[in-house]
């Protein structure tokens, strides 16, 4: 019996603007691959990203290059031979676990050996903004686990004050998404340490984190741009101390249990991330989240309407998909 594939853009309207210092988005454009085989339908999501020269066109387009290959049956490692890491071919190997899944009448963690998932903690992001209203902001998130600070360089330090004064409790991320100079990062340490940064994510441009190299900075540095499958940590291991996996970068589940592999053997800390998204974006994260230090997968909060049946989130802990969404028959 063959696999029919199907793939389309799914676009899901936000609550409010998402800003970074790299831009700012309404929706969230994402890619849906549905692969069929008899009654069973296996699902993946993913969310291209310009930073890394992809978009929906050329993500479904590397899709349709596969179908011959899907429909016929060609299996996860088939998949990872014939598509290079990204968004395209993160969609198709979730799809594929999904598949596979309900097929054996087992959830992706039995399959994996592993145990339930369960609820966990998820940072909550405030979007970047004037320093007022990033603290109006981190004032709803006061007592959630976890805040995720989106900053830039106009005056991250008034930022970042005045979302600690807002939120004192919170475990806090900062990132800048690559917007900082390696002077800047020196020039605020004592700032990080002063409002109790937990992790500074990505401060430099991924070109240019050479100078990231014996930096002995006061809180941990997470790899996000720099990071996308388990070749690289050798080189990363030199520069940072947290790596941040997100599965459209590895370009699905199969590539980032890997990455999360050689992360942990190398010593480094885990942290797991999403793209603003759907569901089911999430639900094959939550699968590595479950032993991650630092968890920040709230693409679906930002969401007006998410899938039917996906993640909840409540005061920052985010709960898995109900039976029959993702990757649990």
């Amino acid at each position: 019996m063959l696999r029919t594939l199907d793939v389309r853009n799914d676009s899901f309207p936000l609550i409010a603007p998402f800003r970074i210092s790299r831009g700012v988005k309404s929706a969230a454009e994402v890619v849906t691959v549905s692969l069929t085989l008899g009654d069973h339908v296996g699902r993946g999501e993913a969310v291209p990203y310009p930073r890394y020269g992809e978009s929906i066109e050329g993500t479904i387009d590397a899709i349709e290059a596969v179908r011959a290959a899907l429909e016929a049956g060609a299996n996860r490692e088939e998949i990872g031979r014939l598509m290079s890491p990204g968004a395209a071919r993160n969609a198709v190997d979730c799809a594929l676990w999904d598949l596979e899944a309900r097929l054996a009448d087992k959830s992706v963690p039995e399959l994996l050996g592993r145990p339930a998932l369960t609820p966990v903690p998820t940072a909550l992001t405030v979007g970047l903004d004037t320093p007022d209203a990033m603290a109006a902001a981190a004032a709803k998130l006061a007592y959630v686990p976890l805040i995720k600070v989106k900053v830039d360089r106009n005056d991250p330090a008034a930022q970042i004050r005045a979302v600690r004064a807002a939120a004192p409790r919170p475990r806090i991320i900062v990132d800048p998404n690559e917007s900082w100079t390696m002077a800047e990062v020196r020039d605020l340490q004592s700032l990080l340490a002063e409002a109790r940064v937990d992790l500074l994510e990505q401060p430099l441009p991924s070109e240019e984190d050479g100078e990231l190299a014996g930096f002995r900075s006061v809180v941990p540095i997470a790899a996000d741009e720099s990071a996308h499958v388990a070749g690289d940590v050798a080189v990363l291991r030199e520069k940072y101390q947290v790596v941040n996996i997100k599965l459209d970068k590895t370009g699905g589940l199969t590539a980032a249990l890997d990455l999360a592999a050689s992360v942990q053997a190398h010593g480094m800390g885990l942290m797991v991330g999403c793209m603003v998204s759907s569901s089911l974006s999430i639900a094959p994260a939550l699968v590595v989240a479950a032993r991650a230090a630092f968890i920040d997968l709230d693409g679906p909060v930002w969401l007006k309407h998410d899938r039917e049946g996906g993640v909840s989130c409540t005061d920052g802990v985010m709960s898995p998909p109900r039976p029959g969404f993702w990757g649990n028959p």
